[in-house]
């Protein structure tokens, strides 16, 4: 009898870590289920964002919601903290990352992801008034972007600016609307951000009072990023914004959000 309970609670054992080993990611995406889980940033306008109403909103949302409408799947938009979204994807709690996602190289280590459906750079911003006329400007000054951003990593790839601003690495911040915060009340001398967002967010807010320097760090592609082994979705997903390009789709949804001349 102990030889058998021995056995039992051996097996039982092993059944936990089965159960637990399952519980703690996921691989690929059960399209049987019907429905895709988005993770992005509530704050990232005009891309993803929450509306005085508390509505998702945004340019990204309404691209995705028509393209998951064409393959005939339910989509979810969940909030994420956007310097965890390569592991909230990783560990199954989202299943794409849409919202202003720019494919960087160490990013392509990471994810699958889609060809490119819209460009973007990274601009740097002062106010008005600022001394700052050009990238080398910064040297002795305040920057501050997202944790995690695009923007973090442009900067950090600069070796030579990065080393020569004030304490040799940005002001990091969990959302871009407290950059913008923090350089209106002077607390930075600059920012680094998406030309979407900077110039969504310059428009809303008053173009009097910023400056958009000529000097950037550089162009980038924005994709939809899935898990590595989710190949077949990223296809599929692939394909429906191709058509959605094809039959001007893309472009009602791109001038709701950006107007015709943007």
């Amino acid at each position: 009898m102990k030889k058998i309970l021995k056995r039992l609670g051996a097996i039982l054992l092993i059944l936990s870590f089965v159960v637990i080993g399952v519980g703690c990611g996921k691989s690929k995406v059960d399209e049987n289920k019907n429905e895709i889980v988005i993770g992005y940033d509530n704050t990232y306008f005009p891309m993803g964002f929450l509306d005085e109403n508390g509505d998702t909103v945004g340019f990204d949302i309404d691209l995705a919601t028509e393209t998951f409408k064409r393959l005939g799947m339910n989509v979810k938009f969940q909030s994420i903290d956007w310097s965890m979204k390569e592991t909230e994807l990783k560990s199954g709690n989202i299943d794409a990352i849409w919202n202003g996602y720019s494919l960087t190289e160490e990013r392509k280590e990471k994810v699958a992801y889609t060809d490119s459906y819209m460009q973007n750079a990274q601009l740097i911003v002062t106010l008005k008034d600022s001394s700052i006329k050009t990238k080398n400007d910064l040297k002795g000054k305040i920057v501050g972007t997202q944790q995690g951003s695009a923007g973090m990593e442009a900067l950090e790839k600069d070796i030579e600016i990065i080393n020569s601003i004030d304490g040799k690495q940005p002001i990091l911040y969990d959302t871009f609307d407290k950059v913008f915060r923090d350089l209106e009340a002077g607390r930075i001398d600059a920012l680094v951000g998406d030309e979407t967002l900077v110039k969504y967010y310059i428009k809303q807010k008053g173009e009097e009072k910023y400056k958009i320097l000529d000097d950037n760090f550089g162009k980038e592609d924005y994709v939809v990023a899935f898990r590595k082994d989710d190949t077949e979705l990223r296809d599929k997903v692939n394909n429906t914004i191709k058509e959605i390009k094809e039959d001007k789709k893309f472009d009602e949804i791109y001038n709701k959000w950006f107007g015709d001349n943007n």
